[in-house]
């Protein structure tokens, strides 16, 4: 069993400025590195402000120059701030790290914690995080519409480069639950440094979505963002959400049966033949 430790850096009034939890994750990164500390998960809320992972485009940030804090973990952008439990697991793995598996990992924990509170949630495949699954797309079927506008016609299914930003409210990332699609309820971005973990998960649990709808959250176009609270039709708060979350994390996390990544052997070439 691998020990984990919880830190509750600050919520609510004390929420933790991105760049100051920035630094603490080095901080604590450096130190389990050295074997200083356990395994720790930093546990937060921010207050508002929009990030940038490695592969975030030039179109996907805000379009009115909102202010974005460029950093170095995988995924793309997205938005921090009240009402959203953000963990930051700082956990040393076996080398050569298999990062899927970690990211797996924090997945299924977040999967669990949804379950708890009666949302049914599951991975999409090519797409990193939690989801609650949009209904099928049967053309039978009476579909709500938002606003008195349909999405029959939807161009974002022919036009890659269509931005829901420029085409109204029907469109944007928030109202992807009025539309029954795809939604995120749990955003994952991770990076491993020398073989240590840092960056992790934001579990929307009653935030303002309408934030997600400046930029393309996590750069995809045709799926919005969802919290606890909009699924359950009733106000969730962190202090609930913080205790179930800690519990999931240390069954999955400590509980975990760490192995390397397999690398697979080139398979050997045969000497090339000498020719008369």
């Amino acid at each position: 069993m691998n020990e984990l430790r919880f830190v509750r850096l600050g919520f609510g009034a004390d929420s933790v400025d991105y760049q100051e939890a920035w630094d603490e994750q080095r901080r604590v990164h450096a130190a389990r590195f050295a074997d200083e500390v356990p395994d720790t998960c930093l546990l937060l809320e921010h207050p508002p402000v929009y990030t940038a992972g490695r592969r975030t485009a030039p179109e996907e940030r805000p379009l009115d120059g909102t202010p974005v804090v460029d950093v170095d973990r995988g995924g793309k952008i997205t938005w921090h701030g009240p009402g959203q439990l953000v963990g930051y697991p700082i956990q040393k793995l076996p080398r050569p790290v298999d990062v899927v598996a970690h990211l797996r990992r924090l997945e299924d924990a977040m999967i669990a914690v949804c379950a708890e509170f009666g949302v049914e949630t599951s991975r999409v495949e090519g797409r990193a995080g939690v989801w609650v699954l949009g209904d099928a797309k049967d053309a039978t079927e009476e579909r709500p519409k938002l606003g008195g506008l349909s999405l029959d016609f939807d161009p974002r299914v022919n036009d890659s480069e269509f931005d829901p930003r420029l085409n109204g409210p029907e469109y944007a990332p928030s109202n992807a639950g009025q539309r029954r699609e795809d939604r995120k309820i749990c955003a994952m971005g991770i990076r491993v440094a020398k073989g240590v973990t840092m960056h992790g998960f934001a579990l929307n649990v009653n935030p303002d979505t309408s934030n997600f709808d400046k930029i393309i959250p996590c750069g995809i176009r045709d799926a919005g963002v969802t919290s606890l609270s909009y699924e359950l039709g009733r106000e969730v708060t962190i202090d609930e959400v913080l205790p179930v979350v800690e519990r999931h994390l240390r069954d999955v996390l400590e509980n975990a049966a760490l192995a390397p990544r397999v690398v697979e052997k080139a398979p050997e070439r045969e000497p090339d033949k000498a020719t008369a």
